[in-house]
This record gives structure tokens, C-alpha cells and sequence, in this order.
């Protein structure tokens, strides 16, 4: 035996050990890799032989890199590179594609090569992934939701800051959407909602964003439009009108076709446009200016804006105020025969406001509409018109008049409107044949059946229905017929345009040709002069109003009319 031989109980105990050591290796959760200075692996355990898919009588003594070819040159091969070049350990998390793996890495080098501990971590990636979703992105559409808009339109603005490009927020709000989840429900609105994510994500670069801002707003923002200001706003409006366009087909929603249209409110934004909520705050005040110009259209923000914008939210609080505190005046207008004998009257909604006087009904209608204030200021006027209605029936002289109330689409439409205008008649006593509701012909094209449905158990109670501006909207004599009408209103514009001599004549006929062969009365609004009265008689209208008979009077005023004129 020479003098640097191992004895034989010494070998035998390295052996064990490296078997022990093999063993435990072996074992450990953690999947464990031994490469040498030649990139081939000698060691792998149970765990490294799962993730890896591989066996390791296949793989020992083979080139990791010949194994795995497609880590050549990406980041596992990179850093294992560099712990050998550098002789120290590293610390890496990666994403392996070809075994959709997430590992989390530690490789330390030595004189025998390397050796690598692999930690599977895709659950806690998964969980990061679904936490990142929940925070950033809208669970019904999928979309980027407010806040990680926020923090795209915040990164663009400081982009700009920098290079000077300019990009375009579009601010999008669905017209009338509250209808849907009324009609057929919330969770065909969601199937909109979804519907609607999906068109405007077809429209758009990669570059660009959509985000579901909120209820039934979204959110555009178009990113990396160049330096040109001319150039951004040409491309703005391009993608605003495709967003319109895109609203041209019906949406099949559980196999309805519904329409459907947005509101768009647009600005430029650059290196001057201040902070994010500067910028939201200018597409919602231009999106507001859509809704007021008629919907389904686009507005650019134009300065003056927010002075409009303040003024109508002004406005809203104002008529809020004036419905709780008892500012609603209805005025009537009284109605007549062809002999000015008096028939009834119409209730006109007026306001008194405490600062700016009598507001004309032009000024805050279409803003009671859109807010809902509608509802139950509607409610108030029938309650008042039938309370005055119930005065006229205690007097013998004036029992026989009957009252028209305007009755707008948002209270038609409400579930619970048949049931309380039987209320109202019922708590005020008065006769339901005395009661006139005037009803506008787009009001009419929504929901037909249901409509009808609605006018005859009103009539059949005895309720009367006239068609207001008769000609003004969408007639269509496939539905006027079914309707359960006794009265057309011929509106003003056509008296006055017949006196002109213009189309008015013959359209006052027509109309009044079409109501005798319907058996409906006609009535004439807006009869200012005794040529007029001559005109609407001539072409058979039974009934008219107007200021030659009388303006509007307020209820004293009106007592007093009724006391001098003769009744039908």
C-alpha cells in the first residue's frame, strides 16, 4: 500500500456519505440540478425529474443546453453564465414557456461546476395573476377598470412631458341604458355591457386602452399619436365615429335585437393638459354636452364648458328644491268647440322660481326628463289637475269639462303607472271619463305592446287618450290604428305654416281627414287668429285652443273665464 492510499474503511465511508448526501438530495422538496464545467448535468432528484419532465437515466451526462434548447440565450442561460463567470451564487425568478413553468432559481458555482435549486411557483404566480385581475381589470367585461385607467392616462401624460406627443381620451356613456336593466333586467343589461367592451376592443391598436369606467361609462384612451396636435385630433375623430358606427347593428342580447347608442365626449391631451382628473373631468363635461345636443353623437371640450356644465348642475338642484318645496304652479289652457263654447282644459306646468321668477317649461323639461325628477313631478301634476278636476264635477255648471294632462315617456313607462293613476282617480273622487292623458308619439313606438296593453285598462276604466303633436315625430299608421285613441293634436307649427300658405293647409287636412276615418276627434293647437280658426275649420277640426280663445290661466284666472263664457 503506498503512502497516499485510502484505507479501505475510510473509502467505505465516503461512499456512504455520498450515498446519505444522494439520498437526501433526492428527497428534498426543493428540485435540485448538478451541472459540471461542461454544462452536463450529474445529478438529478425525483422533484427536478417532475417539473423537468424528464427521467434522469435519459438525461445524465447530456448538455443541459442540448436538452433544453429553447433556454440557449434567454435568461436561465444568462444567469447561470454569469454565476460561473463571477463565481457567485444568483437569484432569479423565470418563466419557462415550453413546460409553463414558474420557477424561482438559486445557482451556486464551484470548482465542479453548478449546482441549482428549483422552487415551483406558479400557484403563488397564479394567485398574483388573479389578485393583479381583480385589482386592475373589471370583473363583468374583462376590461381595464378606473383605476388602472388612471394610472395609463397618469403614465401618458408624463410620456408627454418628455417627447411632446399627444394622445385623446373619449369619455363614452350609454344613452337610455338604465331602460334595459328596467325592461328585461340587469343581467341582460351585463350581456350589453360585455356586448359593448367587445365592439369598442375590435376598434382599437394594441397601444390603445378601453376601460369599463363605471355603470355604464367607458373609457377610450388613445395613446402614442405623434407630435402633431392636427394629426392626433384627425385620428381622435376617425375612432369616434367608428365608435358610433359601431352602434349602427343591433345587439342580440338572449336573442332580442336591441339598439343601442353612446354619448362621446372628446379631448386632446399633451404636455399642457394637467393632471388625470383634469383630463377625465374635461371628455365627461364635452360626453355631457352630447347628451344635450340630442345623444348618439360626439363633442370635443371647448373652453366654457365647465360655466355650462355648472349652470345645469345649478339648474338640477334648483328644480329638486322647487319639487320639495312646492314651486310647481299648474296653469290651464282652456279647450273649445268650433262656437267657442268651452269643452275642458289643458294642465301646463309652470315654475316660480323664488330668484328668477316664472321659468319657462322650455328651460327645465328636458333637464327634469334626464334626471328622473320627472317621475314624480309628473305624479304632482295629475294629482293637481285631477284635485281641480274634482272641483269642477262639485259645481253642476262645470261638471261636464274635462282636463288633459301631459303624460311624459318616464312615467308611462313606469310598471306601477296604471295602478296609480287609478289611485289618484279613486282619491279624488273623480270621474275617469273626465280625465284626458295626452301622450307623445315616440312615447308610443316604445314597446308596442305593452303599450297597448296599457291604454286599454285605462280606457276600459273610462280614461280618454289623445296623440300630442299629431305629424311632428314618427307616425306610422301600422300602429295609430290598434291604439285605443279618441283625440289627434294637430300641433301649432302646422297651423301657422298653413296660414302662410305653405304645406300647412294641406297637412292640417290630411290630418283631419285621417282622424274622421279613425272616428277620432281632431283638435288644433295654436289658433292665434280668426283666419286660422276659419283654416283648422275648414279642413274639419271639431276642437281647438289657443290664444284667441284664451292663454294659459292660472287657477283664480281660470274661475273667472269659466264664469263669462258659455260651456258645451
Amino acid at each position: 500500500m503506498t503512502e497516499d492510499a485510502h484505507p479501505p474503511q475510510l473509502d467505505l465511508e465516503a461512499q456512504r456519505l455520498g450515498a446519505r448526501l444522494a439520498c437526501t438530495l433526492d428527497n428534498i422538496t426543493d428540485a435540485f440540478l448538478m451541472l459540471d464545467r461542461e454544462w452536463r448535468l450529474t445529478f438529478i432528484n425525483r422533484e427536478a425529474e417532475r417539473l423537468l419532465q424528464c427521467k434522469r437515466e435519459e438525461v445524465i451526462g447530456m448538455n443541459i443546453w442540448e436538452r433544453f434548447p429553447e433556454a440557449v440565450g434567454g435568461p436561465y442561460y444568462k444567469a447561470y453564465h454569469q454565476a460561473v463567470a463571477t463565481n457567485q451564487s444568483v437569484l432569479f425568478e423565470e418563466y419557462y414557456q415550453p413546460l409553463d413553468l414558474w420557477t424561482e432559481v438559486r445557482a451556486y458555482p464551484s470548482d465542479d461546476g453548478l449546482a441549482l435549486y428549483f422552487l415551483d411557483i406558479s400557484q403563488r404566480k397564479a394567485q398574483e395573476a388573479e389578485f393583479h385581475r381583480l385589482a386592475y381589470y373589471d370583473r363583468l367585461t374583462g376590461l381595464p377598470n378606473r383605476q388602472l385607467l388612471v394610472e395609463r392616462i397618469g403614465q401618458a401624460l408624463q410620456r408627454y412631458q418628455r417627447s411632446h406627443h399627444c394622445g385623446a381620451v373619449l369619455f363614452i356613456d350609454l344613452d337610455n341604458f338604465k331602460a334595459v336593466n328596467d325592461a328585461r333586467g340587469h343581467d341582460k343589461g351585463d350581456i350589453l355591457l360585455r356586448m359593448v367592451g367587445e365592439r369598442m376592443t375590435a376598434l382599437l391598436r394594441a397601444s390603445d386602452t378601453v376601460a369599463r369606467f363605471g355603470g355604464d361609462e367607458f373609457v377610450i384612451l388613445l395613446d402614442n399619436m405623434g407630435d402633431s396636435g392636427e394629426t392626433a385630433a384627425q385620428h381622435a375623430r376617425d375612432v369616434a365615429a367608428k365608435v358610433l358606427r359601431a352602434f349602427d347593428a343591433a345587439f342580440d342580447i338572449a336573442g332580442v335585437q336591441h339598439y343601442s347608442s353612446p354619448s362621446i365626449g372628446v379631448t386632446i391631451i399633451d404636455s399642457t393638459s394637467g393632471s388625470v382628473d383634469e383630463v377625465l373631468k374635461r371628455a365627461d363635461l364635452a360626453m355631457y354636452q352630447s347628451k344635450a345636443a340630442g345623444r348618439n353623437t360626439s363633442t370635443w371640450f371647448e373652453a366654457g364648458m365647465e360655466q355650462r356644465v355648472a349652470a345645469r348642475a345649478a339648474l338640477e338642484a334648483d328644480l329638486r328644491q322647487a319639487l320639495n318645496e312646492g314651486q310647481f304652479e299648474l296653469h290651464y289652457q282652456p279647450q273649445c268647440d268650433l262656437r267657442q263654447r268651452m269643452t275642458g282644459a289643458e294642465a301646463l306646468l309652470r315654475w316660480r322660481h323664488p330668484v328668477r321668477g316664472m321659468v319657462a317649461p322650455v328651460e327645465f323639461i328636458s333637464l327634469t326628463e334626464e334626471t328622473g325628477i320627472i317621475i314624480p313631478l309628473g305624479a304632482w301634476v295629475l294629482r293637481t289637475a285631477c284635485a281641480q278636476l274634482a272641483r269642477w264635477a262639485a259645481e253642476p255648471r262645470t261638471a261636464d269639462l274635462r282636463m288633459a294632462v301631459n303624460v311624459s315617456a318616464q312615467q308611462f313607462h313606469q310598471p306601477d303607472f296604471v295602478e296609480k293613476v287609478l289611485a289618484v282617480l279613486a282619491d279624488t273622487g273623480v270621474r275617469a271619463d273626465r280625465l284626458k292623458l295626452e301622450l307623445t308619439e315616440s312615447l308610443l313606438l316604445k314597446d308596442v305592446e305593452t303599450t297597448i296593453a296599457r291604454m286599454e285598462l285605462l280606457r276600459e276604466a273610462g280614461v280618454g287618450f289623445a296623440l300630442d303633436d299629431f305629424g311632428t315625430g314618427y307616425s306610422s299608421l301600422s300602429y295609430l290604428h290598434r291604439l285605443p285613441l279618441e283625440q289627434l293634436k294637430i300641433d301649432r307649427s302646422f297651423v301657422w305654416d298653413a296660414e302662410k300658405g305653405r304645406h300647412g293647409r294641406a297637412i292640417v287636412h290630411t290630418i283631419a281627414g285621417l282622424g274622421k276615418a279613425l272616428r277620432m276627434e281632431v283638435m288644433a293647437e295654436g289658433v292665434e287668429t280668426e283666419a286660422q280658426l276659419e283654416l283648422v275649420a275648414e279642413g274639419g277640426c271639431q276642437l281647438f285652443q289657443g290664444y284667441l280663445y284664451s292663454r294659459p290661466l292660472a287657477p283664480a284666472a281660470l274661475a273667472d273665464f269659466i264664469a263669462r263664457v258659455n260651456l258645451a
